[in-house]
């Protein structure tokens, strides 16, 4: 059993917004120095899905990751966690890229690694809230695909999924190789352990850059995007309090709802 689970590089959720500020003109996020980026929460469920099933059935768990000047204590709890190999997919090439563009180069990506039973991502990431990359790999790839899975199950030469509904879930059943996007229900991702850190400090990641995947600079990045980012800000939220009053609360009472209809609201 070979699992490919796709990570990524984010800035911190906990970092408060006043920490970071938007280049308007250049339409990018200014990162704060005093704060470094993490792995995506998102992610961690996909890889914790990954180990439970390496756990039942035995086998290998590879993550890859794509971006830039990744931090390698970052991205290398992925090893720490109990993933065997980290392929980072790092190049200028492969940077300020759309879904689109991250899921191409992933599926060639994965296309090089041969061999897989199962392609797993988070539900969505933590910077973008897309949510595309892990259809976009299986529409590339031509695989079945399952999303918001909060139970994975391989039975046979088939993967068993209870995936989150608006109701409840439902269960669907694919056979593999598949694609399934990881919903947080899956359970909270396990700690790395002493000796795990120490194992991931001793093991070096899989560096391939865009020439050693066999795609060209303008298929990825911010040259293979097919979204057209329009305009970056961050929103102004203005609050307004006021206080209605009168001699008796069935006077106030009054008074408020001649307000509300004012404001059109009843």
């Amino acid at each position: 059993m070979k699992t490919v689970v796709c990570v990524k590089q984010v800035i911190d959720p906990e970092a408060p917004p006043s920490s970071f500020k938007i280049d308007a003109e250049g339409k990018k996020v200014v990162l704060p120095a005093d704060i470094p980026p993490v792995l995506d929460p998102y992610s961690e469920y996909a890889l914790e899905a990954a180990l439970k099933l390496k756990d039942a059935c035995g086998g290998s768990v590879i993550a890859i990751s794509l971006g830039a000047n990744m931090l390698r204590e970052v991205i290398k709890k992925t090893l720490s966690m109990g993933a065997d190999e980290l392929i980072l997919l790092e190049d200028e090439a492969f940077a300020n890229g759309d879904s689109f563009s991250t899921a191409y180069a992933l599926s060639i990506a994965i296309k090089k690694i041969g061999v897989y039973d199962l392609i797993l991502c988070g539900r969505q990431s933590a910077d973008w809230d897309a949510g595309q990359v892990g259809s976009g790999i299986a529409s590339i790839l031509d695989l079945p695909a399952v999303t918001l899975a909060r139970r994975i199950e391989i039975i046979d030469s088939n993967v068993k999924v209870e995936r989150i509904t608006e109701e409840g879930y439902e269960v669907i059943k694919a056979p593999l190789p598949v694609v399934v996007s990881v919903s947080n229900e899956i359970g909270e991702p396990r700690y790395p352990t002493v000796r795990g850190i120490m194992a991931a400090k001793r093991k070096e990641p899989i560096v391939w850059k865009a020439a050693d995947i066999g795609v060209e600079p303008f298929q990825v990045g911010a040259n293979g995007s097919r979204n057209r980012l329009v305009k970056l800000f961050q929103p102004v939220h203005d609050g307004k309090c006021e206080f209605i009053e009168g001699d008796t609360p069935e006077e106030a009472a009054v008074k408020l709802v001649e307000r509300l209809k004012q404001e059109k609201l009843i």
